[in-house]
């Protein structure tokens, strides 16, 4: 019986020439992964099993990136209690204000990611780096100290869906769009504990940011990592950067899938998640003239604060103004791509049509800060979530959209389709 992609990789850090479905497997790991929100927890139980190592300092990341700058005593304490493990332990990968950024932006940029890794992260969304062939997933802070000390963990192999991508994307429509469309048709428990596996001659069309986007997203799916195979787009974008040795995983011809889907990518339409799941979406055109008013539009987090995220916010910004009421938050991913917005003239657009710009940061994605919402209040946020509360009050709304959504909607005061402008 074949593998997929998936599998083969936990296969071969396992040490096993296959895996199947359902087998508890425990597999060597290439990169452990912390924040200062879940650090510290995994700190605490490292410290409880009286540790004095780390299995490899190169292989342990650590991003100051949801509070930070500290937005508070208690996020001080949580950063500084980080940043002294991190110094007695020699943590190589500690990145803090300054030289940080959004954690699954900054890991694939700092090529500490890349084709056939396996990752685990005290973070949801670290099934991001699946854009880049490698398989990767989020764990609780138990699990991440365990890794921190051991450099294994185990894993209850997935089954898998595919996603079989034809055509390309038409203008106005992201990687953003691609994952609500298939959220908006498998359901937020569609792929429970499955691999989403991305493939296709679609797939060449698509950018590293937009792959990125959408393995971001496939948690929010239930699955237990996205991944995507490794091509000429992946080589080029990994070629000088990565710090590993890359390996190249693709299925088997007769790999076992519990359910296949074909999306053609040149029929998608800007969409828009409605409150209060990610599964609630609708098209631009669904929506119709339907005034949906905001009151604020976040342009970022780590699934679109990326270069091409933020060129298509001021493609649409440009020459235009954020309407009366409306606030509009712009934060890019990381240090690197603040700098190349700057110097492209991005901040000018922002700056004139009357954002702003903010440090890289998770803050207001999981209500921490920088951008808070008020009982009442909608934003349209180019973020992953939109739980009841998931960014301040709990009878505030989100609505999930792209980046080019979002500027459109911001100009307007409701949602919009950049169409329109």
């Amino acid at each position: 019986m074949g593998m997929t992609m998936s599998q083969k990789v936990l296969a071969a850090h396992a040490g096993l020439k296959e895996v199947k479905a359902g087998q508890l497997i425990e597999a060597k790991l290439d990169l452990v992964l912390g924040n200062d929100i879940t650090s510290p927890v995994a700190i605490n139980v490292f410290e409880g099993c009286q540790a004095n190592s780390v299995f490899d300092n190169t292989k342990v990341a650590m991003v100051m990136d949801h509070f930070t700058p500290n937005k508070d005593i208690k996020a001080a304490a949580q950063c500084q209690q980080v940043r002294q493990f991190a110094d007695k332990y020699d943590i190589k990968n500690y990145f803090d204000v300054g030289e940080m950024g959004i954690e699954h932006a900054l890991l694939p940029e700092k090529g500490l990611v890349g084709p056939g890794s396996l990752v685990i992260g005290a973070d949801s969304h670290t099934c991001t780096y699946g854009a880049l062939g490698a398989f990767s997933t989020g764990v609780g802070s138990t699990d991440m100290a365990a890794g921190m000390i051991s450099g294994k963990t185990w894993f209850k192999v997935p089954a898998a869906i595919k996603f079989n991508l034809v055509g390309e994307l038409p203008k106005w429509v992201s990687g953003k769009d691609v994952i609500l469309h298939i959220i908006g048709e498998i359901g937020v428990d569609g792929a429970l504990y499955k691999s989403m596996e991305f493939t296709g001659e679609g797939v060449k069309s698509l950018s590293m940011d937009d792959r990125l986007c959408i393995a971001n997203m496939a948690i929010e799916a239930g699955a237990k990592n996205g991944i995507f195979p490794v091509d000429d787009i992946t080589r080029e974008y990994i070629k000088d950067r990565f710090q590993g040795e890359p390996v190249e995983f693709s299925a088997d011809d007769d790999a076992v899938y519990d359910e296949e889907y074909t999306i053609d990518l040149s029929k998608l339409r800007p969409t828009v998640a409605f409150p209060h799941l990610p599964e609630n979406t609708r098209t631009v055109d669904e929506i119709g003239d339907t005034e949906v008013k905001i009151d604020q539009a976040v342009i970022g987090s780590c699934t679109n604060g990326r270069i091409s995220d933020l060129r298509a916010a001021a493609e649409v910004l440009k020459g235009k103004h954020i309407a009366k009421g409306v606030r509009c938050i712009v934060i890019p991913g990381t240090q690197n791509i603040w700098l190349q917005a700057m110097h492209e003239g991005l901040f000018d657009i922002f700056i004139q049509a009357g954002a702003v710009v903010s440090t890289p940061t998770c803050g207001p994605c999981l209500g921490g800060h920088m951008g808070i919402l008020a009982k009442g209040e909608k934003a349209v946020s180019t973020t992953n979530r939109n739980f009841v509360g998931r960014m301040g009050h709990i009878e505030s709304e989100i609505y999930l959209a792209s980046p080019a959504v979002a500027a459109a909607s911001a100009v307007t005061g409701y949602i919009t389709s950049p169409e329109k402008l």
